[in-house]
């Protein structure tokens, strides 16, 4: 569902829409509009993304780690 809204875009930038956008095949400014936008946000939605993700393993980093071989270090495996 499409919900109406009201965005400002500087004059150069609009006429410059309005000039191509049936030259690249959309049917009205408002599809342009749409696209630019959706394109933008799937751009912003993967830097958020990798800022999470860097957050994410320097956490993982500071973490401190049990062991799980401390308790067999120092025995002679073939002799178990």
């Amino acid at each position: 569902m499409l919900i109406p809204t009201k965005i400002q875009i500087d004059k150069k930038n609009y006429e410059f829409i309005k000039q191509v956008y049936k030259e690249l095949h959309y049917k009205s400014l408002s599809e342009y509009m749409r696209k630019a936008i959706h394109t933008k946000v799937e751009e912003d939605r993967k830097k958020l993304r990798e800022l999470k993700r860097k957050a994410a393993m320097e956490m993982i980093d500071r973490a401190s780690y049990y062991n799980v071989f401390e308790s067999i270090e120092g025995q002679d495996f073939e002799t178990r």
